[in-house]
C-alpha cells in the first residue's frame, strides 16, 4: 500500500496538469467556455421544469425548479465522469505507448476534473434557490457527506468502467444505453413518492444515483436525510472502488495489448 501512496505523491504534479488539460479540452471550442456548465443545467431545468411540471401539476410548485436541478446535476457529473472514464485508456493510448506514467491518473484525473467544474455548477443551485426562496437551515451541511458520497461510487463505477473499456470497444455505446435507464430510475424530473409505495420500490431504493440524489435534496429542502440511502450510496461506492482497483491492478499490463 505504501508503494502505491509514494507512486500517486510522486506523480501529482502530473495529475493536476492532466486536471487542467481536461477542463480545458472540454471547453476548447466553446466561446462560452466555464459559462456553460452554469447555462446548461439552467437550461435543462427549464425545459424540464416545463414538461414534467406540466404532467406532474406541479406548476404552481415554487420549488419543483429546484428539485429538478439538483437531479440534474447530480446526475450530470455521474453521466461525464463515467463516460469520460471509460474511454479514458483510448484517448490517451499514444501517452500510455511512449512513456510509463500510473495509468491509473488518466481515469482519476477525468473523475477529478468533472468533479470540480459539477462543484462550480453548484453556483446555478444556489443562485436559483435563492429565487425561488428555498432558504439554507442547519440540513445543508448534509450536502457534504452526500456529495462525498457521489464522489466515492462514481470513482468506483470509473475505474471498472476505464478497464473494461480498454477490452470492449462496444461498451461506450451500451454504457448510454445504461446511462439512460439510471436517468429515469433516478426520479430527476419527478416525485418518487407514488413509485416508492408500489412494488416497484426497488428499481429507486437499489439505485445509488437514487439515493445520492435523495440525500443531497434533502439537505438542500432543510430535511434529515434518509441514513439507509445513504449507508447504500457509501457502501456501494466503497464496494465498487475496491473492485476496481483490483481490476486496474490486475489487468494494467495488458491495457498495452489492446490499445
Amino acid at each position: 500500500m505504501k508503494k502505491y501512496i509514494d507512486s500517486f505523491l510522486h506523480y501529482r504534479f502530473l495529475l493536476w496538469e492532466l486536471i487542467k488539460k481536461g477542463i480545458k479540452l472540454k471547453y476548447r471550442r466553446s466561446y462560452l467556455g466555464i459559462l456553460w456548465s452554469l447555462l446548461e443545467p439552467l437550461l435543462s431545468m427549464i425545459v424540464l421544469t416545463i414538461v414534467f411540471g406540466t404532467l406532474l401539476h406541479k406548476g404552481k410548485d415554487k420549488s419543483f425548479p429546484v428539485y429538478v436541478l439538483t437531479g440534474r446535476l447530480l446526475y450530470g457529473y455521474f453521466s461525464s465522469a463515467t463516460k469520460t472514464a471509460l474511454m479514458s485508456m483510448n484517448r490517451n493510448a499514444s501517452m500510455i505507448k511512449k512513456i510509463y506514467v500510473p495509468k491509473y491518473l488518466y481515469t482519476i484525473s477525468a473523475i477529478l476534473y468533472n468533479y470540480i467544474i459539477f462543484l462550480i455548477s453548484l453556483v446555478v443551485l444556489v443562485a436559483v434557490g435563492a429565487v425561488l426562496g428555498v432558504r439554507p437551515t442547519l440540513y445543508m451541511f448534509q450536502v457534504i457527506p452526500s456529495l462525498l458520497g457521489l464522489l466515492i461510487f462514481t470513482t468506483g463505477c470509473c475505474l471498472i468502467l476505464a478497464v473494461l473499456g480498454v477490452f470492449f470497444r462496444d461498451l461506450e455505446h451500451l454504457w448510454g444505453v445504461v446511462l439512460t435507464l439510471i436517468m429515469y430510475t433516478s426520479a430527476i424530473m419527478y416525485t418518487a413518492d407514488k413509485l416508492l409505495e408500489s412494488r416497484w420500490w426497488w428499481i429507486l431504493r437499489y439505485n445509488p444515483m437514487f439515493c445520492a440524489i435523495d440525500t443531497f435534496r434533502s439537505g438542500v429542502f432543510g430535511e434529515p436525510m434518509n441514513m439507509s440511502y445513504f449507508a447504500y450510496e457509501i457502501g456501494f461506492g466503497i464496494v465498487t472502488t475496491v473492485i476496481g482497483v483490483i481490476m486496474f491492478k490486475k489487468k494494467q499490463d495488458e491495457f498495452i495489448l489492446h490499445l
